[in-house]
């Protein structure tokens, strides 16, 4: 009883000095890897880097701790970062404030959606995503996670457009007048160290030598280079005009979120009093403030844009004194550093006294020294609400990972998983990292083979990595602060390389073709739909589901007839001649409400092609099931059959389903002399009662009858044969 409420205990059975080591040199590789990847993906979710960390020093160590599998590697994953940042795009500006504390919440939800299926041992819900959908859904993701990054590795800055290709498109613009030459060489220099040792020394983490490199380039050649001035040392009226622009139209979004703020309070008020017509008149207002909203979101993006798109020339003059020029305007005095500058824009107004100056590329910079407070993050229903449908799919999305990745190594090592345990280890660990100021986190496929790889024999692997990363927010966040911003791009992209799985498709569509039009159809939409991820995913299951409820109401129903090799086989598949009195007839389902009347209609359009027909068999070996509608629908049919003068019997139905029917005692209105056990027979004994000698002489059903007979006839011999 106690290790079901805490598995970790039996890691400790027959448990040695030499796999202890083993599991803290797996826990400190692990980390090595960890560390990097983790402040990529937070940027990739829209966070500071530094919350990648914040992910990387609790879940690992409580989804071990209460999960089944022992090497699976929890933290921060690419899908579940991109989707995290879909989901809060709609509600805040990526990086900012209310963004950081959403994301926390965020997690907080899919903890406990994560840990409510497992409580109540719900994990089978998972498989309402289908195989086809995930592959779509995931190459989609890769390709959009890759493209991200390309405004990092091209040092460009562009604003997020209503469509993901919009943006990228819109990047790739930029690039070809605004690129930053050592950003791209830095991170085509991260790409080259990561492949290359991949190829030349797999063992050694590429991604750990590629971060070491680069950052001691970036500190030793300055690559961070930005300058902090007042609006003086800007010798453009134009540009200084366009800044008091894109502050003015700020402070104007302020003014009018506050009074939408109070126009929603006065609402509610005027609902509690039931006082219609002031509810109506708040309802028009905020309409009104958000249209004005949205109009001046727009002119900011625009002043963004043209704020970005100027280019300057750093001068210093005789007292000291810098003064920025417009690249190609006006006369410059003193020395010109050849560097090229840009106005950092972001999503605040622009102190006119503290206005940055960006001549380098961008790097990590400060990351706080120590442990995040651990809080409880704030509840907000509202927010709650408008982030529950994501909080689902990306804990469905997010299990399905880990599950996947545990079975894969479960397989390896013959341990045994519990799935409903382990979402329960993901849940808590995503509940407890929200305290801990982690966003949303799953199973690694990368790290988790890193873990097997270097010999992890327990979960305590993952409570080093969580060691190790604790120590690294104490004592070494400073030997970060010089890591460029391309690398942790391209660390991203190496890692979602390995996501795009075109073979996926090709596989879905031999299986079924409809399985390979529905992945091809979510990959199609989940790119079509970026950043809204949500609207492709739904539209993959919707289309699963509907295709499921389609193939459930319009199951298979076959005519039989003997093949050469003497089994029952499809007339139609196999181009077969049916006997020209009896049918036999083959259901492939269960027989329920949704598809009762499906049987009929078929029986019917057989009775209707074959006037000869005198005795219909419905094979019952593909009927699993049968409700009560099921039940009605066969009883009619038999009445129905038999008065228009033909015969009906059952052979192979099933124990279940003869309970149901034994029950409603159809066996005595059907006739027990019409409910057979095999096919041969049911055949058999029917054959003799619709042919008389001088009809049908080559009956293709006349080869069953012969081996019944032989079987019989060795039978009483006492001799032993199979059918």
């Amino acid at each position: 009883m106690l290790q079901k409420f805490f598995p970790f205990i039996g890691w400790f059975k027959n448990y040695s000095m030499t796999k202890f080591r083993l599991d803290a040199v797996s826990g400190l590789t692990v980390a090595l890897v960890l560390i990097p990847q983790s402040m990529a993906y937070a940027q990739l979710a829209g966070l500071p880097a530094y919350y990648g960390l914040y992910a990387s020093f609790l879940p690992p160590m409580v989804a071990a701790l209460f999960g089944s599998s022992r090497q699976l590697a929890t933290g921060p994953v690419a899908v579940v970062s991109l989707m995290t940042a879909a989901s809060l795009e709609p509600l805040a500006t990526a990086g900012s404030g209310p963004f950081i504390a959403y994301a926390v919440l965020l997690a907080l939800m899919v903890g406990l959606f994560q840990l409510s299926l497992g409580v109540f041992r719900l994990g089978l819900v998972v498989n309402f995503i289908s195989h086809p959908v995930v592959n779509g859904f995931t190459n989609a993701a890769a390709i959009i996670i890759a493209s991200s990054q390309l405004s990092k590795m091209f040092g460009v800055y562009v604003n997020s457009s209503e469509h993901h290709y919009e943006t990228i498109m819109n990047v790739v613009s930029s690039a070809f007048h605004y690129t930053h030459w050592p950003t791209l060489l830095i991170g085509i220099l991260a790409f080259a160290v990561i492949y290359g040792l991949k190829w030349l020394s797999p063992k050694l983490p590429g991604v750990l030598v590629a971060v070491m490199l680069t950052t001691i380039i970036s500190w030793g050649v300055g690559f961070e280079h930005n300058r902090t001035v007042s609006m003086s040392a800007i010798e453009s009226p134009e540009v200084r005009n366009e800044i008091k622009a894109f502050n003015r139209e700020f402070n104007k979004i302020t003014e009018m979120t506050e009074k939408r703020t109070h126009v929603t309070e006065a609402r509610e008020e005027a609902a509690e009093k039931e006082k219609t017509s002031e509810v109506l008149a708040a309802e028009h207002q905020a309409r009104v403030l958000n249209y004005n909203i949205r109009q001046y979101k727009h002119m900011i993006q625009e002043e963004r844009k043209k704020l970005r798109s100027y280019l300057f020339k750093k001068v210093e003059l005789p007292d000291s004194s810098l003064r920025f020029l417009v690249s190609g305007k006006g006369e410059e005095a003193g020395g010109d550093d050849g560097r090229i500058w840009r106005i950092k824009v972001g999503s605040k107004p622009i102190d006119p006294e503290n206005i940055v100056m960006i001549g380098g590329g961008a790097v990590v910079g400060n990351i706080p020294k120590g442990l995040p407070t651990l809080s409880f993050p704030e509840i907000d229903l509202k927010v709650m609400i408008h982030l529950l449908p994501y909080a689902v799919i990306i804990s469905l999305l997010g299990f399905m990972e880990a599950i996947s990745i545990a079975k894969a190594m479960a397989a390896k090592t013959g341990q045994r998983l519990d799935p409903n345990q382990e979402l329960i280890g993901q849940g808590l660990a995503n509940i407890l990292g929200s305290v801990g100021k982690s966003y949303p986190v799953s199973g690694s496929f990368s790290r988790s083979a890193v873990n097997l790889q270097a010999g992890a024999i327990s979960g305590l692997s993952s409570v080093f990595t969580s060691l190790m990363v604790i120590i690294v927010l104490f004592f070494f966040t400073p030997l970060l602060f010089h890591l460029p911003h391309s690398v942790l791009a391209a660390i991203i992209m190496s890692a979602v390389i390995g996501l795009i799985n075109v073979s996926g498709f090709i596989h879905a569509w031999k299986a079924q073709w409809y399985d390979g039009a529905i992945s091809i159809i979510t990959f199609v939409a989940t790119l079509g739909f970026a950043p809204h991820l949500d609207k492709g995913i739904t539209i993959g299951v919707v289309l699963s589901i509907g295709v499921f409820l389609y193939k459930s109401m319009r199951p298979k129903v076959v005519a039989l007839a003997r093949a050469e090799n003497q089994a029952l086989r499809c007339v139609v598949t196999y181009n077969l001649k049916e006997c020209e009195y009896i049918s036999m007839v083959r259901f492939d389902g269960p027989l329920f409400f949704a598809n009762a009347s499906y049987l009929e209609d078929k029986i019917m359009d057989i009775m209707n092609e074959r006037k000869n027909l005198k005795h219909i068999i419905i094979v019952s070996n593909g009927i699993n099931d049968i409700d009560a509608s099921g039940e009605e629908a066969l009883s009619l049919l038999v009445d129905r059959v038999r008065s228009a003068g033909i015969d009906i019997s059952l052979s192979g139905v099933n124990e279940s389903v003869m309970k149901v029917l034994s029950r409603t005692h159809f066996p005595e209105k059907l006739g027990e002399d019409h409910l057979f056990p095999t096919m041969e027979q049911a055949i058999c004994a029917i054959h003799k009662k619709t042919h008389r000698p001088d009809e049908e002489k080559k009956c293709p059903l006349m080869s069953v009858c012969k081996n019944i007979g032989k079987v019989e006839k060795n039978i009483e011999r006492g001799v032993k044969c199979q059918l």
